[in-house]
Parts: structure tokens; C-alpha cells; sequence
């Protein structure tokens, strides 16, 4: 299949799974085009049959606020042109699926049928979408797509819940994680350095957004540390940085916590952490958590949404209220503390990893997802 893929190349769990996919897929012998304004963060190398074309927004004095999206639109039609593509992957709603079916519309007035598929992700839906300024577009280009997958059955609820289309057809399709590349072996990690003392390592890796709660990623270290020596290592950057380092000062421990900001490869990193923090406010699937779990790093976060679709409260992991500092903290000291326990958990996530969320696994039902767009049959 030749398919066009649509997504935000910046730090995030989106671009990271539409990229990996990409990737998997020219793997089995398709040929892919990302579609994007800068190259995504984790393609940093040749791919065979994997291509990347710059959409470039024009900057007129005109323009208070550059029209990305109708950059997008074109450049999408101009690469289903040339390409002669099949299908248009949007990853994140607003604005790929809204600029894919622009391009649709062009293309049918050609006599050409791009199938669009669009790829719910999480924040497009629960934060975004549900502003008032793109309620009613995000509802329009989501049924407007030829076929629709969201990444957790808590995130398709929510869609059918915050859009009122209960009768939209959504087909689960979690993320994934190659166990070839996240594992649990620490001979290639950077233990040394991160924790020269022998302290445990306490490990979080977002894009700093306020739903990611930075600030009580801090406290749950504050209170963890307090009973075993440890260093909390912070992965990526955002708006919420500031707030991590204040909290950190607030609390005296700022001398114990290390930001290694944005990276492009974490995988021999997670396998160095003892413990991995996600207490976000919510988390649609968590796609950093199944990362951490496939290099045997139990997860404590948040429960009641989609991350306890992944982890398994009180087996692989804990899962607590949004802002149980206290309780988070307490669970990590418990499994620090307790190595034969440590070590139950980390299997059992690396257990859950391999068997439910490997790309092996989870990249064909991409795959027969979109032969069931092209062939108009039942997805």
C-alpha cells in the first residue's frame, strides 16, 4: 500500500507512535510519505520505501497567524498526486484529519479516491477538540474520515461521549512498543552516570504539559527519597519545566533531580530506571509507560483513564487518584524497598508488553484496518 502519514513531529506520544509505525510498516514492504512541517523527533535515519516531504507555510504581512493547515491540505494533495497514494494517515485530529479531507475534496474533483483514516490520539479529544472554538470542526472531520481508530477503549468512549456520535464507528487500536529495542538489559544504560552513589533512579519523560502534573512528579520523588536513596531523572521539556525546578527547590531536593531534556532515543535510559512516575491527570494510553514496562520498569500513575488499560494495578505496577502524592510515594518506597517484589513486577510488565502491545502484534491490525477502507468492507 502507498500511504500518506500526517502527524506532529515534535516531542510527544503521537509523532512517537506515527513515526514507529511508519517505520514498521515500510518495514513490511509499503511505501510511506510523512506529511509534516519538520521532520519527526525519532526519524533519524534511512528507512527504505520511508519518505518525508516539508510542508512550508507561507509568512505574508497579511498573515497575523499563518494558515498551517491549509499548507497542510495542499501539501497532502500535491504528494497523493505524485505518489499516487491510497491512503491519508491523520495522527491527532486537529489539524491532520481537517487538512486531510480538504484534500480529499480536491482530489475527488480529479477523479482520484484518497481514503482518509484517522488516528485518535488522546488531547485532541480531551482537551482540544472540546474547546468551544473546535468543538464542531474536530466532531466534523472525525466523521467525515473513512475510518476512525483510537488508541484505548477509554479514549473511544470519551470521543462518543464529548462529540455526541455514539453510532461513529471506532475501531481500538492500541499503541506499541518494539521489545527488540525497549528491554530490560542495563549492560548498555548509563547507570553510572545517573546514579554514581548507587541511588535508585526514579524516571519520568514527558512534553511537560500541564496534564502531566510535572509538579507532583517532584513530590512523589520528595516523599520516596525520604525513605531510600534516589535521583530523579527527567526526560523532555515543556511548558511545566519551570514548575518541576521550583517544586524540586521548594522541597530541597533539587540536588538529587537531573533534567536531560529533549532526546531523541530514551530506550537505553528507561532501562536504567528503577521506578517509572506518570501521575498525569489523565493519560488516553501512555505510551512512555509501556516503554518503561517492556525494559521491566514498573509504573506508578494515575488510574480512570486509559493508563489502567495498560498498567495492572498492584502486578506490573500501582495506580492511584490524580494528586495521591502520598500513596504514590508510598508504593514506589514499597517496591524499592522489596527486590523480590521489584523483580515479580518487572517481569510481569515486560510479561504484558511482549504478549499484549508488541509491534508484531498490534501493526497488522493497522494494516488490515486499511484494506478494509480500500475495500469498503466491515472494519
Amino acid at each position: 500500500m502507498r500511504i500518506g502519514i500526517a502527524c506532529y513531529p515534535t516531542y510527544g506520544g503521537s509523532g512517537a507512535l506515527a513515526t514507529e509505525l511508519g517505520i514498521e510498516l515500510a518495514a513490511r514492504g509499503h511505501e510511506i510519505h510523512f506529511i509534516t512541517y519538520a521532520q519527526p523527533f525519532r526519524l533519524t535515519s534511512f528507512h527504505e520505501g520511508l519518505y518525508f516531504h516539508e510542508v512550508e507555510v507561507p509568512h505574508y504581512p497579511l498573515f497575523e497567524y499563518p494558515p498551517y493547515s491549509l499548507a497542510l491540505a495542499v501539501k497532502m494533495h500535491e504528494v497523493a498526486r505524485q505518489q499516487d497514494l491510497q491512503i491519508m494517515h491523520a495522527h491527532y485530529a486537529i489539524p491532520h484529519a481537517e487538512a486531510a479531507w480538504v484534500a480529499k475534496q480536491m482530489l475527488a474533483r480529479e477523479k482520484r479516491d484518497l481514503k482518509v483514516v484517522t488516528t485518535l490520539h488522546g488531547t485532541d479529544i480531551t482537551l482540544v477538540g472540546q474547546d468551544p472554538s473546535f468543538w464542531s470542526i474536530t466532531r466534523f472531520s472525525v466523521e467525515q474520515s473513512d475510518g476512525v481508530t483510537a488508541v484505548s477503549e477509554y479514549l473511544r468512549r470519551e470521543t462518543h461521549r464529548a462529540f455526541e456520535c455514539d453510532r461513529l464507528d471506532i475501531r481500538v487500536v492500541p499503541n506499541f512498543v518494539d521489545p527488540k529495542i525497549y528491554h530490560p538489559d542495563r549492560d548498555d544504560c548509563h547507570l553510572r552516570a545517573l546514579a554514581p552513589a548507587g541511588e535508585k533512579i526514579v524516571m519520568h519523560i514527558s512534553n511537560f504539559r500541564k496534564v502531566k502534573r510535572v509538579g507532583d512528579v517532584v513530590k512523589v520523588f520528595a516523599g520516596l527519597r525520604r525513605e531510600v536513596p534516589a535521583r530523579l531523572v527527567l526526560i523532555g521539556d515543556g511548558p511545566e519545566r519551570a514548575v518541576a525546578t521550583e517544586v524540586a527547590e521548594s522541597l530541597g531536593v533539587q540536588d538529587d533531580v537531573v533534567f536531560l531534556g529533549k532526546l531523541e532515543s530514551v530506550a537505553e535510559l528507561v532501562a536504567c530506571a528503577d521506578v517509572f512516575l506518570l501521575p498525569s491527570e489523565q493519560e488516553s494510553f501512555g505510551l512512555v509507560a509501556l516503554e518503561a514496562m517492556a525494559s521491566g520498569v514498573p509504573v506508578i500513575g494515575t488510574g480512570g483513564s486509559g493508563l489502567a488499560e495498560v498498567v495492572e494495578h498492584g502486578v506490573s505496577g500501582f495506580l492511584h487518584p490524580v494528586g495521591a502524592v502520598e500513596e504514590m510515594a508510598e508504593s514506589a518506597v514499597r517496591l524499592l524497598k522489596d527486590p523480590v517484589q521489584w523483580k515479580a513486577f518487572g517481569l510481569a510488565a515486560r510479561a504484558a508488553a511482549v504478549d499484549r502491545f508488541s509491534a508484531d502484534l498490534i501493526v497488522p491490525q493497522y494494516e488490515r484496518f486499511y484494506e478494509s477502507v480500500l475495500g469498503g468492507g466491515d472494519r
